[in-house]
């Protein structure tokens, strides 16, 4: 929401300054500069990003006119998850986990928090993280290091779409000059009306605008948002990381959500006490 707010006031400054200068705001759109100018970057990114990324462009853009992440309710959800699962663990040993991380949408501790259970990759995650301590193919040790680099992956696969947004802003002001060279040229080959002339050529200098204003308009703010979107999402995948990372070392259940807690930012991140709290009533539903 905050996206399509924030594209209106850059629109609306741009058209109303020029207003204001005694321009004309329908001379600044022109059918056939806004066809080049957007095909050519469509284009771009069709050609420059695999099928995967693609998709992944769309739902991070959607998400961003949505709005981000950040949702405190389903943090407590997964703190209070973890410590459900490492609570089970360390009362009946870590084989009792199978059930649960082999068929999470059936299992009756993840079950109690369906907002986690919607993000099917931050389940696969988990279940992923767990697997081993449950199996007993590594060493508590060598868990940290084996769920960082698949974090790294993951986030290393996400940026992609930024990169692409970037790509295109880049490229946008370039593509704004061919439109304008086109324009140009159209001009130049039709002088049988002096009188035309003029317009032509503004018709043709709009597209150097259009490229300009939607490369630093939106383009690159639009990157932005998407990049902190990701990092807020990511918090999520941090969280599992770094508590069953402490888990498997050997910190107790509460101790091992409490530096999930700490992952957090300050204005999404319940308090010690609010954990605690939510984490007892658990405890005693189970």
């Amino acid at each position: 929401m905050l996206l399509a707010i924030g594209i209106v006031i850059v629109l609306a400054s741009c058209v109303g300054g020029f207003m204001m200068a005694g321009g004309n705001p329908m001379s600044l759109i022109h059918a056939g500069e806004i066809v080049i100018i957007c095909g050519i970057g469509l284009g771009i990114v069709v050609v420059s990003s695999p099928k995967s990324v693609l998709v992944g462009l769309a739902g991070d853009i959607t998400k961003a006119f949505k709005g981000g992440a950040s949702d405190k309710g389903k943090f407590i959800d997964l703190l209070v998850l973890l410590y459900e699962l490492f609570m089970l663990g360390r009362r009946k040993g870590t084989p009792a986990l199978d059930e649960h991380v082999s068929d999470p949408q059936n299992s009756s501790i993840f079950t109690k928090y369906p907002s986690f259970l919607k993000d099917s990759r931050l389940v696969e995650f988990l279940c992923n993280s767990l697997r081993p301590i449950v199996d007993g193919r590594c060493k508590p040790a060598e868990i940290g290091g084996i769920l960082k680099s698949e974090l790294h992956s993951r986030e290393d696969e996400a940026s992609r779409s930024v990169k692409a947004v970037e790509m295109l802003a880049d490229a946008l002001p370039g593509v704004g000059i061919v439109a304008a060279v086109l324009g140009i040229i159209n001009t130049m080959s039709n002088l049988e009306d002096p009188s035309a002339v003029g317009a032509k050529v503004a018709a043709a200098l709009s597209g150097t605008f259009l490229g300009i204003f939607l490369a630093y308009g939106i383009g690159i703010p639009l990157a932005k948002l998407i990049q902190l979107n990701q990092g807020q999402e990511f918090l999520y995948f941090r969280i599992v990381e770094r508590s069953v990372t402490g888990f498997a070392t050997g910190l107790s259940p509460i101790m091992a959500v409490e530096i999930g807690r700490r992952s957090l930012d300050s204005g999404i991140q319940p308090s010690a006490d609010e954990l605690e709290e939510q984490c007892k009533e658990a405890a005693k539903g189970g």
